[in-house]
């Protein structure tokens, strides 16, 4: 690898490292990411204006795919990044105290896959942002960067201590919860009603919520899937009941 400056050593523990066109883009996108340095083929930078404060690095293909996971698919782009800054749910409700955005709320979904796909949804259905447990939930990473395609950028994600604790938050600024569960009969349809703030709460795959979670919901509630499958995996069955909550008619 060729680079202006040193050879630049590994990145700290809690330095992600983010791959791929969409996400190394979209990190560069967002006024509130710093993003410390660059290692990219010349053929990825020849399109990309990076600001000149960020050092790249110059590298071929094989060089870059060892600094990512197996078989990432860097498209010739790795960006080294600071974590976001941490938001405050109290922010957050604040900043949806004037519209009807859905919240996403994630109880024990650990699969950093799964949570980038959810964050994808979430922006595409314009949902306010999204919540988890500040220690069961996986950090930011290149594969939640990568399977988000831009939208852990713009996408707020806000972790907390208690869950419990923040559900009652959520009640207090207006919004009804409910969580999605195969066990319950009432549909989500007939759940979210005629409901103009809702909080859609989802559980880890197999789990589900954890019963403390789901005595702090308004409603529970299960997405009208054939008995010939057993279950959806938790980022689709967020982008259904995403649209599901969109798409309804309550004027």
């Amino acid at each position: 690898m060729a680079r202006r400056g040193h050879r630049p050593s590994q990145a700290p523990a809690n330095r992600p490292r983010f791959w791929g066109r969409h996400a190394v883009t979209a990190a560069l996108a967002n006024p509130e990411r710093n993003v410390r340095k660059i290692w990219a083929t010349r053929e990825a930078l020849a399109s990309l204006d990076i600001p000149p404060v960020i050092p790249i690095v110059y590298a071929e293909v094989t060089d870059l795919a060892r600094l990512v996971p197996g078989d990432a698919p860097h498209q010739g782009l790795v960006a080294e990044v600071d974590p976001l800054e941490d938001i405050w749910l109290g922010d957050l409700l604040e900043q949806g105290a004037d519209d009807n955005r859905t919240l996403v709320i994630l109880d024990g979904v650990t699969d950093p896959h799964n949570v980038g796909a959810i964050l994808r949804s979430a922006a595409a259905f314009d949902a306010l942002g999204i919540i988890t447990p500040d220690r069961n939930a996986p950090p930011e990473s290149g594969t939640i960067a990568r399977s988000a395609s831009g939208a852990l950028e713009i996408v707020p994600w806000v972790r907390v201590v208690n869950l419990a604790r923040a559900l009652d938050e959520i009640a207090e600024a207006g919004y009804w919860r409910v969580g999605l569960a195969g066990e319950t009969h009432q549909t989500l349809d007939k759940a979210i009603g005629m409901q103009r703030r809702v909080a859609l709460v989802l559980g880890a795959e197999g789990e589900g919520m954890r019963h403390n979670t789901a005595q702090h919901c308004d409603e529970l509630a299960r997405l009208p899937i054939s008995p010939r499958v057993e279950s959806l995996n938790v980022s689709n069955a967020a982008a259904i009941a995403l649209y599901a909550v969109t798409t309804r008619n309550i004027d």
